[in-house]
């Protein structure tokens, strides 16, 4: 089974390796590597590990910490590996059928930035539209989302009141982004974590924009 397993450790050489070492001795087998931020001497890296069959997920974070210095943001299973050079390609796809583009949009970027789901909302009258939802999102209607309109990609606060009590129970951390417009926002979810870091959000952001102006123009 697959589990993508965040890290946070010292940006020094070899530092990697190690843990690449260590996570070798439970057996795993790491498929990928993504560099997410790295910033005032430490990195944090995602990475895609294959576990053998009967092997339990907490056996990679007391590998992994046992380098120093090492601290595991979270385990959690993942399908396929890291796609992280996909924005290109799901730009032309949007572009080439930009009738469909939102729902495009919705259901590729959770491949992108590693989120559980993605939703694209808006104001509609006294209630809110969803304009697009990947096919993961959850069900849960969404009657208020006070945060609308938005100026700017953000990290939101995963325990505010307006937020599906089925959500909270599964620790779901929370980012948003303005799609063109500020009444017009891409939510993402994910569930059980690890919170969206700063690059992160940046880079939601960055794929939005490209968005918006490919389908408004």
């Amino acid at each position: 089974m697959s589990f993508l397993i965040r890290v946070q450790l010292p940006d020094s050489p070899g530092t990697l390796g190690a843990v690449a070492t260590a996570l070798g001795t439970v057996g795993a087998d790491i498929l990928s590597v993504d560099v997410v931020e790295r910033t005032n001497g430490v990195a944090i890296d995602d990475l895609v590990v294959e576990l053998p069959t009967g092997s339990l997920p907490d056996a990679l974070i007391t590998a992994a910490e046992s380098v120093e210095g090492v601290e595991v943001d979270a385990v959690r299973p993942y399908a396929g590996v890291l796609d992280t050079h996909r924005e290109l390609e799901l730009v032309e796809e949007i572009a080439a059928t930009p009738k469909t583009g939102l729902d495009l949009l919705a259901e590729g970027v959770p491949r992108i930035i590693r989120s559980g789901w993605a939703i694209v909302v808006t104001p509609s009258g006294d209630s809110l539209q969803r304009l697009a939802s990947s096919a993961a999102a959850p069900e849960a209607p969404i009657t208020d989302l006070p945060w609308l309109p938005l100026e700017r990609a953000t990290v939101l606060d995963s325990e505010a009141a307006w937020i599906p009590e089925t959500w909270k129970e599964l620790g779901t951390e929370l980012a948003a982004t303005p799609l063109g417009k500020p009444d017009r926002a891409l939510l993402v979810g994910r569930p059980g974590g690890p919170m969206f870091r700063a690059a992160e959000v940046a880079r939601l952001a960055h794929l939005a924009g490209i968005v918006a102006v490919v389908l408004d123009g």
